[in-house]
């Protein structure tokens, strides 16, 4: 995980319509442990850590980097967007030099079903889109999690391969920022 590039950060919070995506706090330490032992958010991405060692490991201060976003709704935290750069060694590319901006995202599970990940995502993608003009976006999911084939597809996400990654079938696609004139 490398940082963004020639980005400050952390950027002025942003707003969207209902959310605000800023960086984290002290006071999202529990909701940091949560998002992590939840077997529902767990699901696609090797299951639940276990409280006790989250209790140990999670900083006071859990998060503060460059490319992650706590989103919060009424001033509390529901989820975290991270913009990193992937890995080389990893499949999935559209650089022949890699490392390209991957999007990822986790909500907890009360936070589901409300268009919370659309608004906030399509919010750091604008924000990225601004930041680094013109680099694109790439996303990885599992084929199995259709909540973020949905996401992926009304992200403007385009599918450039599937590819064995963690023992399952994994989605790999990519946004330009670049849009079509006419």
């Amino acid at each position: 995980m490398t940082e963004l590039g020639p980005v400050a950060w952390p950027p002025a919070p942003i707003r969207t319509e209902r959310l605000v995506l800023r960086e984290s706090e002290a006071r999202d330490r529990a909701a940091f442990i949560e998002l992590f032992a939840s077997p529902q958010v767990g699901t696609y991405i090797g299951g639940p850590r276990p409280r006790a060692e989250l209790e140990r490991a999670v900083p006071e201060v859990p998060g503060r980097r460059p490319g992650l976003f706590v989103i919060a709704l009424d001033g509390a935290m529901i989820g975290m967007i991270t913009l990193d750069r992937r890995d080389a060694e990893r499949p999935g590319h559209v650089r022949p030099d890699a490392g390209e901006a991957e999007l990822g995202y986790l909500f907890l599970p009360q936070a589901w079903g409300c268009g919370y990940a659309a608004e906030a995502c399509a919010a750091a993608l604008d924000w990225f889109a601004d930041a680094l003009p013109g680099e694109p976006v790439v996303l990885c999911t599992q084929t199995a999690n259709a909540r973020a084939m949905r996401l992926a597809a009304k992200l403007g996400f385009t599918e450039v391969e599937r590819f064995e990654e963690y023992g399952a079938e994994q989605w790999f696609g990519v946004r330009s920022s670049v849009t079509p004139s006419g």
